[in-house]
């Protein structure tokens, strides 16, 4: 997702679902059971020695099968599953269900997945039968014989109506818990738990300093950059205002990172702050739970966001692309909401994390034979940007059980924060295969073929969803606390990295207020 803040998807929201009416219990046995949200996608690469799938959803909406005089039940939004591949690699993504920690149930998956294929097989049957009685009366009848078609076709036409409404229910148990199904992973994520990450890079050393090092919670007191007193009082702990040159340190921060990435082709953008639940849901996130980081708007379907990532995914949603317009490539400045449930300790203290931050998000739109390409450069974007403000940090391949639900593949930036003594995230950056565009709804349509055959001009040719990719461009707080800490001087004075300079109106040093 790009956030350092803990905004996984691993925090499941679950919903009680009703049984399956007793009707036809042979063919749908009574099922009582909460079920998780979370999405299930497949694809090809053909840049690896074998087949890898990877599992999503679609935001497709759609409606249940009906005659027209019958009321049509429209269920929500479904997954684009394929269920039979899962079947047929059920070891594989056993193996993945367990490396990714997930609590996905497989088991019941392929138990709903049999059920619904009879169910279908059923609805098939009855239908074909109707329609043979239907011929039957267009001809020349004894009225006898009309009177026992049109009783026949009464009774097929309500067996088949509550079957049809079966075969709603039955299909909507099976996507929610199927969407609990992870991404696949990519072959190179070492398996394990955060501590099995892998060292990707490391750049630069560790300042040494000749004097005791403060925080930035010392820092800031010293040069009245903070309050986070009057914010609890105002808004409660976790919030905090910024002052004096804090402020002008984070407009300096938001512009400049603009203004380098859209040096690099990226189209910026601001984005909408409030968002349906469901844009939250299909981009891999739970929007609901005891445990959830999104704060939702009471009264409503509507949600504040924890990433910009999630508006700019939805801004294409339930489109197809042309083949001609990718990639697309976005940078988008919010402020971000995070309830940051069950985060305490020193390790979480001052603006580390916090429930309101501004933040610069890249995002990616591609084709999927590229999308490995673009996180290289997502990541790369990253380095040269925290490189270039002369920031020690380190990247890590981070291993399958810290990837969370949607990424197949996912690199995070941890910076040197001497006043708190230790790395700390300031970025990520995710490949999502078609995880998110699957639930978005994201397609786009290859560039037609000249056929060669008998019959000259364009074939059509099936549209294919695209990639998505995410990336924390800048993350103000934390980065607040790496310049604080890494560019303090004796007296409690702060340096402003030379880049930044312009954008603080030639300011190149924070100093202390006189009492």
């Amino acid at each position: 997702m790009g956030l350092p803040c803990g905004f996984g998807a691993s925090t499941l929201q679950t919903l009680k679902l009703v049984a399956i009416p007793s009707s036809f219990s042979m063919l749908r046995p009574c099922i009582s059971k909460t079920l998780s949200l979370h999405s299930y996608h497949h694809f090809q690469r053909s840049s690896l020695p074998f087949l890898s799938r990877a599992l999503s959803a679609t935001a497709l909406q759609s409606t249940s099968i009906a005659n027209e005089d019958e009321k049509v039940v429209k269920p929500q939004w479904r997954a684009a599953i394929d269920f039979k591949w899962i079947r047929d690699n059920k070891d594989s993504v056993a193996a993945n269900i367990k490396n990714r920690n997930s609590n996905a149930d497989l088991e019941l998956v392929l138990e709903l997945y049999e059920r619904l294929s009879n169910l279908q097989k059923e609805v098939e049957r009855l239908r074909g039968e109707r329609n043979v009685v239907a011929n039957k009366m267009k001809g020349k009848l004894e009225r006898s014989e009309r009177q026992r078609l049109i009783e026949e076709g009464k009774n097929l036409k309500e067996g088949l109506a509550a079957l049809e409404e079966d075969l709603v229910e039955l299909t909507d148990k099976l996507q929610q818990e199927a969407q609990s199904i992870p991404n696949m992973t990519h072959p190179d994520v070492p398996i394990g738990g955060e501590d099995c990450s892998v060292l990707r890079r490391m750049v630069g050393s560790p300042r040494e300093f000749s004097f005791p090092v403060k925080d930035h919670l010392q820092l800031g007191k010293g040069l009245d950059l903070f309050d986070f007193d009057a914010a609890a009082e105002v808004s409660g702990s976790k919030f905090y205002y910024l002052k004096n040159e804090a402020v002008m340190l984070e407009m300096a921060l938001i512009n400049w990172t603009l203004s380098e990435v859209t040096k690099r082709g990226y189209t910026p953008l601001t984005t909408p702050e409030i968002v349906r639940s469901s844009v939250i849901e299909k981009c891999g996130f739970q929007p609901r739970g005891a445990n959830t980081q999104v704060y939702s708007i009471e009264g409503s379907d509507q949600c504040l966001i924890g990433t910009a990532e999630i508006p700019v995914g939805g801004i294409h949603m339930d489109s197809i692309l042309a083949s001609s317009t990718l990639p697309l490539k976005y940078v988008a400045y919010s402020h971000c909401f995070r309830t940051e449930a069950g985060a305490a300790g020193t390790a979480t203290r001052g603006l580390y994390r916090v429930h309101q931050f501004s933040k610069v998000e890249m995002f990616i739109l591609c084709r999927p034979e590229d999308s490995d390409t673009y996180h290289e450069e997502l990541i790369g974007i990253e380095e040269d940007l925290f490189s270039s403000l002369g920031l020690h940090f380190r990247t890590l391949d981070m291993a399958s059980g810290d990837l969370g639900a949607p990424a197949y593949r996912k690199f995070d930036v941890e910076a040197w924060m001497p006043g708190l003594e230790r790395y700390g995230e300031i970025s990520s950056a995710s490949n999502c295969t078609d995880y998110q565009s699957r639930r978005l709804g994201i397609r786009f349509r290859p560039s037609s073929e000249i056929s060669t055959g008998p019959k000259k001009g364009k074939t059509n040719i099936p549209t294919q969803f695209v990639h998505t990719l995410n990336a924390t461009a800048c993350a103000v707080p934390r980065m607040v606390i790496c310049l604080l800490e890494n560019f303090q001087k004796e007296d409690g004075s702060v340096i402003i990295p030379e880049p930044l300079i312009p954008f603080m109106g030639g300011l190149d040093l924070i100093r202390p207020k006189s009492k």
